[in-house]
């Protein structure tokens, strides 16, 4: 605040100007010096000039210029208005406070550069009645304008009283302001002057400053000023607090690095050293490992770097963790692979149903391995609907191979620093979860499975997906290369596991890399044989009960199967029985009577109704609605493909959330029926004057692709012929305008579904047979298979 008091700079061109020092109150506004009517303005930016005191300006503008001289000439006194706006160069009346002080011009001096400096003492305030005249100089009216007493003076001395204070407070705290300056303000004896004093030595704005000019009443402007003076304090007071807590900060630092040194010092005196112990211990360490001589290099050089580095300093703890993981990692450990190929199909066998697939290859690799003694192992990609078991075979494998096992989730990850590591120069550097996870297994052959490999994100961090090339590409991931560890590590020997619901999302040149193993959802029966040999003792332990307690048969699995869940997999299948579980363990804990083993007519009580009915798919349809199949990522589904016809002018509407394939489809069956309708017995006038409406239940859900062509011929035909379609019949294949059926992917889900779902014959194309003969026949038992190659045979079949 009161720093300004002692400045002796200079300010030029009537900018930023502030009061050098203050006169005695003989030379403040009571002097009875007389005052013209009219008088030069000179015009102030930054700051307000105060009666009774001085300051110094150096001035600039011709306006200003003129405005000096003119009243130096005369009697010395000059109207002083500071300006609104300090950005304005010539301003006028508008751009003007309307009250100010008159000063009196103490010296004027023409300075060797050519400017001139005036020294302005403040004597009186006024206001502006009018302005007079804007060039070459400003001149206007004034009028005079005089301080109130205050009515209370015992209430205007504690006023005064608690300004002095906080002014000394100020000072206090200040370290610009010199001491000597209490002392001063204690010598002013006149209040007026004071207040004065101090407002103009304030730190605040000019409109606050212009405020407190403006009031009349000293009671009210030592209010105002106290006011100031308080928000002076309290960002004084921050401000020394902060600065004590940065100093307190600083001498923990040096309170502690003394200690340090002390204790350091100790511990040498008595021939403890904590560090050295532990270098010593890695380097023992070191002695029994077995590592490439690479990496035994690298290892003798980081830990003499380790030896010279001072332990407070921060490197020191990122090369200890550099050197503890070069130590933890399990380089050139292998587990000893079990090479009975029978126990391993055993254990497969016994862990999971079905995947006869998945089964054959690791059999296949174990032999190779058997018999060649080395091998690169393969790579290979689990694609398959949720539920079907494709994590858990990886914990199989690793169980029927005695390999250890280790999973890393890849859903979500943006960041390719999580497969490469970041490198050891960044604050929180670590090694990528390749080479933590290697850590974890403790051996450079684990079973490693991939899991969600197609969810793998992309984002302005980097692409995990083309960071997975060379970790899954078996030419190149001998030589890994993490940039933490900044070695080559060899991935060789780990058997990769991936897992994904679908391979639209993966990458093409990441997909090539892997062996792809397509998996299939369960037929019902599969899931009755999962349900008894995993998914019931399982839910049983959980649950707290014994073999005795509860009892489920084939039949009561079924219903639950095929009235309560609908899924490829099981994960629904296992919530419905630990639902039956917890049933029959809130009896056991009650002790009350039921009957152990489950009747089908039990499940409505501890399942509630049914949420699925295969009764719908059983009804003998009306003309103009077909079955269809459809594929899922959950499985295979079956399709309801309705047709209406009204009257109109034989336009097409398609409904349903149909895709582009799909439609096109639909407008290739109706351009083939509309071509070879003496064939199919349609009137050619039956067209016209109708209008063709085809829907697919279900709208929220979207569809697309061609296998549903056959359905929509068939759907279309049966409404021009009035013909129904048979019951029980489901169809799937791609259509062409040449008449030809095409084949279709998915067979394996869609049949499935269709068995599910209670029908008993299916329409495919001819080349789609060998897909048919991949499943057991166990499974397709009571369905019967119809091949076509061309679409009239289709209408033959599937037609009244």
């Amino acid at each position: 605040m009161f720093e300004n008091m002692f400045s002796h700079q200079r300010f030029e061109d009537d900018n930023d100007f502030l009061p050098l020092f203050s006169v005695d109150e003989e030379g403040d506004e009571h002097s009875m010096e007389s005052i013209p009517e009219y008088l030069p303005i000179l015009a102030l930016k930054n700051t307000v000039l105060f009666p009774g005191i001085v300051i110094p300006i150096t001035v600039g503008r011709d306006k200003s210029i003129k405005a000096i001289n003119k009243a130096y000439n005369d009697d010395k006194l000059i109207a002083v208005l500071s300006q609104k706006e300090s950005k304005v160069e010539n301003p006028k009346q508008d751009d003007l406070f309307q009250i100010g002080t008159v000063a009196r011009i103490l010296k004027l001096l023409r300075m060797p550069d050519g400017t001139t400096t005036a020294i302005l003492q403040g004597r009186r305030r006024f206001q502006l009645n009018r302005m007079q005249q804007e060039d070459p100089m400003m001149e206007g009216s004034i009028s005079e304008l005089e301080h109130f007493e205050p009515d209370n003076k015992l209430e205007f001395e504690a006023l005064i009283a608690s300004i002095l204070d906080r002014a000394k407070q100020i000072i206090e705290l200040s370290p610009n302001i010199p001491s000597e300056a209490s002392v001063m303000l204690k010598n002013i004896n006149n209040q007026s002057f004071l207040l004065n004093f101090i407002a103009s030595n304030l730190g605040s704005k000019v409109s606050i400053k212009q405020q407190i000019l403006e009031i009349d009443h000293l009671a009210e402007k030592g209010k105002m000023i106290l006011k100031q003076m308080n928000s002076e304090l309290q960002l004084l007071e921050l401000k020394d607090q902060i600065e004590n807590k940065v100093r307190v900060d600083i001498e923990k630092q040096q309170r502690d690095y003394f200690l340090n040194q002390q204790l350091k010092t100790i511990q040498e005196e008595l021939g403890q050293n904590p560090q050295e112990e532990e270098i010593n211990k890695l380097g023992l360490k070191a002695k029994d490992k077995k590592w490439p001589e690479v990496v035994a290099k690298t290892f003798d050089k980081e830990i003499r770097r380790l030896r010279r580095m001072n332990p407070q300093v921060a490197e020191y703890s990122i090369q200890l963790s550099y050197l503890e993981l070069l130590i933890d990692l399990p380089w050139e450990e292998f587990t000893e692979d079990n090479f009975d190929l029978k126990k391993v199909k055993t254990v497969l066998d016994k862990d999971h149903f079905g995947l006869e697939k998945v089964k054959e290859r690791i059999l296949e690799h174990l032999a190779v391995l058997k018999l060649k003694g080395d091998m690169k192992a393969p790579i290979l990609c689990l694609v398959g609907p949720p539920g079907v078991g494709k994590t858990s075979l990886g914990k199989s494998i690793a169980q029927a191979l005695d390999r250890n096992f280790i999973r890393m989730s890849l859903g979500g990850l943006h960041d390719e620093s999580e497969i490469r590591g970041h490198r050891k120069t960044y604050i929180g550097a670590m090694p990528g979860r390749i080479i933590q996870s290697l850590k974890r297994a403790g051996s450079s052959n684990p079973v490693f499975i991939l899991d969600e490999i197609d969810k793998v994100g992309k984002d302005f961090r980097g692409d995990p997906s083309s960071a997975l090339l060379e970790v899954l590409d078996p030419e190149q991931n001998g030589t890994f290369y993490d940039n933490y560890l900044e070695l080559e590590y060899d991935l060789s020997k780990v058997l990769f596991i991936a897992t994904a619901n679908s391979l639209s999302t993966i990458q093409p040149a990441l997909l090539d890399r892997m062996e792809i193993i397509h998996i299939s959802g369960y037929s019902t029966e599969e899931k009755v044989e999962i349900a008894k040999r995993h998914l019931i003792p399982e839910q049983r332990k959980e649950h707290g009960l014994k073999a005795a307690d509860v009892k489920l048969g084939k039949r009561v699995i079924q219903k639950i199967i095929e009235e309560y869940t609908r899924e490829s997999g099981v994960r629904s299948l296992s919530r419905q029985i630990a639902s039956v579980m917890r049933s029959i363990a809130k009896k056991v804990a009650m002790e009350e009577s039921y009957e152990v083993s489950v009747k089908a007519d039990d499940l409505y009580n501890m399942l509630g109704p049914t949420r699925f009915n295969k009764d719908i798919y059983q009804k003998v349809p009306s003309p103009g609605v077909a079955v269809g199949l459809a594929w899922t990522q959950t499985g295979g589904d079956i399709l309801f493909i309705e047709c209406s016809l009204n009257k109109g002018k034989g336009k097409l509407t398609l409904t349903g959330n149909l895709g582009d394939v799909m439609k096109e489809s639909a407008t290739t069956a109706l351009s083939f029926i509309k071509a070879n309708t003496e064939l199919l017995q349609i009137s050619e006038d039956a067209f016209d004057p109708q209008d063709i409406h085809l829907h697919i239940p279900e709208g929220a859900i979207p569809k697309d692709g061609p296998s549903a062509g056959i359905t929509m011929l068939t759907t279309l035909a049966s409404a021009f012929t009035k013909r129904p379609v048979r019951p029980y019949l489901a169809m799937t294949g791609e259509i062409t305008l040449r008449g030809k059926v095409l084949p279709v992917g998915g067979i394996k889900e869609k049949i499935l579904a269709a068995k599910r779902a209670g029908m008993k014959e299916i329409i495919l194309c001819a080349e789609n047979e060998k897909h048919v003969k991949e499943i057991e026949p166990d499974y397709i038992k009571g369905v019967e298979f119809h091949y076509v190659k061309e679409m009239t045979e289709v209408l033959e079949l599937a037609l009244t």
